[in-house]
């Protein structure tokens, strides 16, 4: 990519970022809110090397398998925020900030790279009162956990954590709400609940839920969270370091908990970095904090990266997936990128 080039890229995801939440607010789906179920055609572009104009393959713990650009001729693709497979690397469930589930099974080559999207179909989500809304601000869903055929949604602007009957292509209305116990009045209308994920089923939290919000901060300007559901009830916070923000998060099967963050400037554009955050010390009152493990910038194959899953291969292989949201932007794209996340004490390989 030449300089130019890259400048004009560079200059035209920032104004997309910076009037993404614009965007994303306006936008609505076509024709009025009503039940059923759109099925999508996808076109998956593979995307076969992370790093622009280089074939390297590990960064840090990272080994990247491979990525899809994908687009549709339905305008309602986009704006993917949060999603979780339902079979490792397979079938998966979403959530959309403009108010929508998503569903739909990964497709793989011989060799087990992504190689395209199958039966992807998406319902619009129900508000409060158990209608289909096109409003943005009942149904801004950002974050997802699933379990034993319930689906926890975190949403902003109204925040709240629902839980959902998982019937792909049958969605309700949720079946209730969680106590989310930071006070309300701490949580900022557009950094609301980023992250929802069962810790370790066997670990100190039995498999409850944690709670982690994208830039809710206290006085210290840490990030408001919580565990809200298990033996250790109660609210902590994330060490914000940096600029950046949590748009994800999932638990690793050592009970650790790995976060996807974001940043983004006018002079550097948009940035992703997988952090991990020690189990150990997440807990009531605490700051939890842990490493960086990698972090990106647009020399890199990213976007406006807001989802994570964490899965286990067939072959044992500990594998990390990220979605983008494009925020409905002709300048943006969406995005699945695929990893294996390697044991850090791993030796790397020599470069291509």
């Amino acid at each position: 990519m030449t300089r130019f080039s890259h400048r004009t890229l560079l200059l035209a995801l920032a104004v997309a970022l910076a009037v993404g939440g614009f965007l994303s607010t306006a936008w609505q789906p076509a024709g009025a809110a009503v039940e059923g179920v759109e099925r999508l055609e996808i076109s998956a572009r593979p995307i076969r090397h992370f790093r622009i104009g280089s074939t390297e393959r590990r960064f840090g713990p990272l080994e990247f398998v491979g990525g899809l650009e994908l687009t549709s001729t339905s305008r309602d693709l986009g704006a993917l925020s949060s999603f979780r497979f339902l079979t490792p690397g397979e079938d998966f469930i979403g959530v959309a900030d403009t108010g929508f589930w998503f569903f739909g099974t990964i497709a793989r080559d011989a060799d087990g790279v992504p190689s395209g999207v199958e039966n992807f179909r998406m319902q619009q989500m129900f508000d409060r009162s158990g209608k289909v809304s096109n409003r943005k601000w009942e149904v801004d869903a950002e974050g997802l956990a699933v379990r034993d055929g319930v689906a926890t949604v975190g949403f902003e602007r109204d925040h709240r954590i629902a839980q959902f009957g998982i019937e792909p292509d049958d969605m309700k209305a949720a079946i209730g709400d969680l106590d989310f116990l930071i006070p309300p009045r701490e949580l900022r209308q557009n950094r609301g609940f980023e992250t929802v994920a069962h810790a370790h089923s066997h670990g100190q939290h039995e498999g409850g839920l944690i709670i982690v919000s994208e830039k809710s901060l206290d006085g210290d300007g840490n990030i408001f969270a919580a565990i809200i559901e298990g033996p250790n009830k109660g609210v902590f916070t994330v060490r914000r370091n940096g600029e950046f923000d949590i748009t994800d998060g999932a638990f690793l099967p050592n009970g650790d908990l790995l976060l996807l963050e974001r940043s983004f400037s006018m002079a550097s554009g948009v940035k992703m970095r997988l952090k991990r955050i020690y189990g150990e010390s997440i807990a009531k009152g605490s700051v939890a904090d842990g490493p960086v493990l990698f972090t990106a910038d647009m020399g890199y194959q990213i976007d406006n990266m807001e989802g994570l899953d964490v899965w286990t291969r067939a072959d044992g292989a500990q594998m990390v997936s990220l979605i983008s949201d494009d925020n409905h932007s002709i300048l943006q794209r969406n995005l699945y990128l695929e990893f294996v996340l390697h044991d850090e004490a791993e030796p790397q390989p020599t470069k291509n």
